[in-house]
């Protein structure tokens, strides 16, 4: 394939996009309870799923585009095999300046030497609570000692930028928010509490579980009433930090803020479809390019009319064009 001229992937409500997310499978080892039923249908096959190939040939266009930031998502992402080659490959692209990944952390254990040695970046951990039986209601696997014991490892590991993500319920989980504000004090981390999404199979969205960010930001206070404001990024629309403590503390309002309007991000699906929203249920086929030996400027010409197709207000503009889970297009 010939290389594509460099320049800027530019919506036409003057948005830049230079981040994508990789959807690497839609497998999941867990089945949260606001996420994944256990029926869920699996509807990738093997012979739709994107070959590491086709990743690479997907990043390095991209990386010709302008887009400088590779997160590798799922389901789960640790569960492809070849999940630390396609770190290394990212990493080779220059243009690419940081490649991070988002896990349950369930097997990063085995996985987590290959990730260093391919030179991941940044892991973003999911984990929503630090009680076995809650773990396992939450998840519905009786997972929780390994997942700790895999995150106190990667607690441990030098020259990774590390964001531990917790969505927080009521009456579910909210009771623990100082246990996980404890893991900032020794740690310099980003600890992110989440609202809940409807994105979820409909299993709880509706069962009063939901948790806006401001009772999280008045549970916080209370707690800790010396808490002091940092500058948040479009995402951590809410950040603090207390004194004495390595790490911080963000807030992530992603169902009662909209953050369109600073969107810089499509998302890829682990069968190749291009979602340049997340309220977006199509998206473009990728696949028909990859497989027929395209050339770039195909593929350039795709990812621009995938931009271009951005909507200026997804979340209100979607109406009910919602999701079932998020592991469909990566998170």
């Amino acid at each position: 394939m010939s290389t594509a001229s460099r320049s800027s992937l530019v919506d036409t409500f003057h948005r830049s996009v230079d981040y994508v997310r990789i959807a690497v499978t839609s497998q999941c080892n867990l089945r949260c309870s606001y996420c994944m039923s256990e029926a869920h249908e699996e509807r990738a096959t093997a012979l739709s799923l994107l070959s590491k190939v086709e990743i690479v040939t997907i990043m390095k266009v991209l990386a010709s585009l302008g887009v400088t930031k590779v997160r590798f998502t799922g389901g789960e992402p640790l569960l492809r095999k070849d999940i630390a080659e396609l770190v290394g490959e990212a990493k080779k692209n220059s243009a690419i300046t940081t490649v991070g990944l988002t896990t349950n952390g369930l097997l990063l254990d085995r996985t987590l030497p290959a990730l260093i040695d391919a030179g991941i970046d940044a892991i973003n951990f999911s984990i929503d609570t630090l009680d076995r039986q809650k773990y396992h209601t939450i998840t519905r696997r009786d997972e929780y000692h390994r997942v700790r014991e895999n995150l106190d490892k990667l607690l441990d590991t030098e020259h990774i930028a590390v964001k531990l993500n917790v969505v927080l319920m009521r009456d579910i989980n909210s009771d623990e928010i100082s246990r996980f504000v404890d893991f900032t004090r020794d740690h310099a981390i980003t600890l992110r509490f989440m609202e809940l999404q409807p994105f979820d199979d409909n299993q709880i969205w509706r069962t009063g579980r939901f948790l806006s960010a401001d009772k999280i930001q008045e549970l916080l206070n209370a707690h800790y009433p010396d808490l002091q404001t940092l500058t948040g990024s479009a995402t951590e629309y809410f950040s603090y930090t207390l004194p004495g403590h390595k790490g911080s503390i963000a807030l992530i309002p992603a169902f009662t803020r909209n953050f369109c309007s600073k969107c810089n991000k499509i998302r890829i699906t682990s069968d190749g479809k291009i979602i340049s929203c997340l309220y977006d249920k199509k998206g473009l086929d990728l696949l028909p390019l990859l497989r027929s030996n395209a050339s770039d400027q195909a593929l350039v010409n795709l990812f621009r009319k995938a931009v271009e197709q951005k909507p200026e207000d997804g979340k209100h503009s979607a109406r009910n064009a919602v999701r079932t889970s998020m592991s469909e297009i990566g998170g």
